[in-house]
């Protein structure tokens, strides 16, 4: 298991970003949340049975919809969570 918190910069507020993660967490099998930060960013905490998934997750971060622009993608190691779904905050 492997968890992770995430911090997007770019214009990701206001354009459908919390969805799309939502979502693709929940294609993945990912656990945890996503909210907007008051600095303009998006933070995520997430966890995985399969670093292979987070992988790919974080891969989708990178991304974001189509009207996001992702300048900078922060990754952290965190203590494992223990998330029972995926939940936009």
């Amino acid at each position: 298991m492997v968890s992770k918190q995430f911090r997007i910069h770019g214009y990701v507020q206001g354009v459908g970003f919390r969805y799309y993660i939502s979502q693709k967490a929940k294609m993945l099998g990912i656990k945890g949340f996503v909210r907007n930060e008051t600095d303009g960013t998006v933070l995520i905490e997430a966890t995985a049975h399969n670093p292979k998934a987070m992988n790919m997750f974080a891969e989708y971060l990178k991304q974001g919809p189509a009207l996001a622009r992702v300048s900078k993608v922060d990754e952290f190691d965190i203590p494992q969570q223990d998330f029972t779904n995926f939940e936009i905050r």
